[in-house]
């Protein structure tokens, strides 16, 4: 498979602070790719320096082999770079259809109205809120919300999808239909780049896994090697025994309480307190 996004060495400094120290990582054209660690290591200031809302103190961000390090987020999303974040903020007195058809349109500058209106249904259907088109986004609930935010971000037409922790705050049922969610938009041929801390969602999910400490790549690999690497043992998962939950878990114990998060977190910085949102 080809090479669609590529972090290399990938550097930003707060002052003396190393948010992000030296990360590089490459995804393949149709994975779906996790980015996991301990609050405060960086996952966060990573995903906004390759959405570009922060620039790289050092390094180089690549799109299909162009370098966007140096473009504004608006150009990287004309580019094919989409996000959705954890913190949803629709426009609340619009209908969800006129929600996403903003993102259609700006996805793609001066795109005709019935072809931006044929991306936003497209993208309604997939996230599966097609039935609530003309609700107000006001009175959507949580994970209809979150729903809009993946759909807006998938009518830009991206070729790479960034998620920051979409599944926060998430019941267990609702957090086993967003994997699902996640699935159907990686079927329309969009990669998948996403941070999430609840474990067994990783597990399900990820092709491949990203594990970060202190701004720093800590391993790299399938869900099953990390898991069971004894630095990340140390450094996220803590007891060998939560190691080993977070293996075997089942899907419907998928919560936040089964999830398995660093005993003696990382300092954080403001700019990366996105982290903890």
């Amino acid at each position: 498979m080809s090479v669609v996004l590529a972090a290399t060495g990938l550097s930003k400094r707060f002052g003396g602070l190393a948010a992000v120290d030296d990360v590089s990582f490459q995804v393949e054209q149709g994975e779906i790719f996790a980015i996991i660690g301990p609050n405060g290591a960086g996952k966060t200031t990573t995903l906004n320096l390759v959405s570009g809302l922060l620039t790289p103190s050092a390094g180089t961000v690549t799109l299909h082999g162009r370098d966007i390090t140096q473009a504004r987020a608006a150009e990287r999303c004309h580019a094919g770079l989409g996000r959705a974040f954890q913190v949803v903020q629709p426009f609340p007195e619009m209908t969800v259809r006129e929600n996403v058809l903003v993102g259609a349109m700006f996805g793609t500058p001066g795109i005709a109205r019935g072809e931006a209106e044929r991306r936003a249904d497209r993208a309604l259907e997939v996230t599966g809120i097609a039935h609530l088109a003309e609700r107000d986004a006001e009175d959507l609930t949580l994970m209809e919300e979150k729903q809009l935010e993946i759909a807006r971000a998938l009518a830009t037409d991206p070729s790479v999808l960034l998620l920051d922790e979409v599944m926060a705050g998430l019941r267990p049922a609702e957090a086993r239909d967003a994997v699902r969610l996640v699935k159907n938009v990686r079927d329309e041929g969009v990669t998948v780049v996403f941070i999430e801390h609840v474990m067994p969602v990783v597990r399900d999910l990820a092709d491949r896994v990203l594990v970060m400490d202190y701004g720093k790549v800590l391993t790299e690999g399938r869900y099953a090697e990390v898991t069971q690497d004894q630095r990340v043992i140390e450094a996220y998962l803590g007891r060998d025994d939560d190691a080993e939950d977070a293996a075997h878990v089942s899907p419907a114990q998928a919560t936040p309480d089964t999830a398995t998060t660093p005993a003696t977190p990382a300092p954080t910085t403001s700019e990366d307190s996105e982290d903890t949102r």
